[in-house]
């Protein structure tokens, strides 16, 4: 290994077909980095760093004529073992050839470690802000684009749509949800009406837990938890079928065959879901108010006869027209939180389950909140 010193620079000689140039703090090999010459240079380098007590350092590839895997491994372990000193190692000036070489023999895996400088406060809060909405927001607003563009396209087309896919996700989302859903209303609706009985009897308002039965369940209750069961049921399912799909490279398998995944796999999800949902927000209500009405007539010797007159009177189609649009909405919010989310997933099997956990979460919260909003818009 041969040393020779200028005025400008130091050049090392690592062989006849690697030089190392160093000029400041910018380290320039020149020639070949192949099998070869891969371990002086991982040996070289750092000790070059370490001797002239850099803390960043750039390593301009601009000069290299060829390289190899073990070059690229060796590129890549400079940086990891420099960064575990606190330094950082940057490559810069890289040319087409080298930069297609190392995307070739690189995989997440073995990304160097980035070097990480606390900033002040307001930075950090800076880059947590511009990563949530660049990351989420921004991503989550294109990806509904693209779904609502091609659902409302697909709407003309129905070449375009697998034959049955649909009716199959409608059965999956919809119909097997009816047993949950019928009997949480129920359920709901009962407690509902057995914890204002005590109270309404000691003001002698019997009658009014019909009143608050109907109103609480139809305007609020029924499209909630419905939304609520969905979200946690098939919410789930969706971003774990997406998530799935996309380790196991099936959704480039899609791309390759010429089919856009999203129009292919999302869009059937959210007609069956937007078609199933205010069918099942009904039932819901018709089993919230029948719970309600035993409870009644358990506890406050209201008559079925009675109770039903009473809720005819308090009915609005209002309440009707309010439960379709936020089941339009929750529906909607459903399977694009599960896609959103099952299009994020990293690191296989562990991934899918992370991925799916925080589209339960997420789908859930937007649920709610959507409710909160569409609460103050109609009442």
């Amino acid at each position: 290994m041969a040393k020779k010193k200028t005025d400008q620079d130091v050049l090392f000689s690592l062989g006849e077909q690697l030089k190392l140039r160093v000029e400041g703090r910018v380290i320039s090999p020149e020639g070949r980095l192949n099998f070869e010459e891969a371990g002086n240079f991982t040996l070289l380098v750092p000790r070059i760093i370490r001797g002239r007590k850099l803390r960043h350092v750039q390593i301009s590839l601009a000069d290299i004529k060829q390289i190899d895997s073990a070059g690229v491994m060796a590129l890549y372990h400079v940086q990891r073992t420099m960064a575990r000193r606190r330094i950082s190692v940057e490559l810069v000036n890289t040319p087409v050839s080298v930069e297609e070489k190392m995307l070739l023999f690189t995989t997440k895996d073995q990304l160097p470690e980035r070097l990480t400088v606390q900033g002040g406060f307001l930075e950090r809060t800076g880059e947590v802000v511009h990563h949530f909405f660049s990351s989420y927001i921004f991503g989550f607003l294109l990806l509904a684009s693209n779904i609502f563009y091609w659902s409302f396209a697909d709407l003309f087309r129905s070449s375009a749509r697998r034959k049955g896919e649909v009716v199959n996700q409608s059965v999956l989302i919809g119909v097997n949800a009816v047993p949950i859903v019928v009997f949480l209303s129920f359920v709901i609706g009962f407690v509902i009406a057995l914890q204002s009985s005590g109270q309404l009897k000691s003001f002698g308002a019997n009658i009014f837990v019909v009143d608050l039965v109907v109103i609480s369940i139809m305007s609020q209750m029924g499209p909630l938890i419905t939304a609520i069961l969905i979200a946690g049921r098939s919410g789930s399912a969706i971003a774990a079928e997406i998530a799935t799909m996309k380790v196991t490279a099936e959704l480039d398998a899609l791309k390759t065959m010429g089919l856009n995944p999203n129009r292919f796999v999302i869009v059937p999800k959210l007609y069956a879901c937007m078609l199933t949902m205010p069918f099942l927000i009904v039932l819901a209500n018709v089993a919230g108010m029948t719970g309600g009405g035993l409870a009644a007539n358990l506890y406050l010797d209201i008559t079925p006869e009675i109770f039903m007159n009473r809720m005819g009177d308090i009915m609005r189609n209002k309440d009707l027209f309010t439960a379709l649009i936020k089941s339009q909405v929750y529906a909607a919010l459903i399977v694009l939180t599960g896609s959103f989310y099952g299009l994020r997933v990293e690191r296989g099997a562990e991934g899918v389950g992370r991925v799916t956990t925080v589209a339960v979460v997420v789908s859930i919260t937007l649920v709610i909140l959507a409710d909160s909003i569409l609460g103050i818009v109609f009442y």
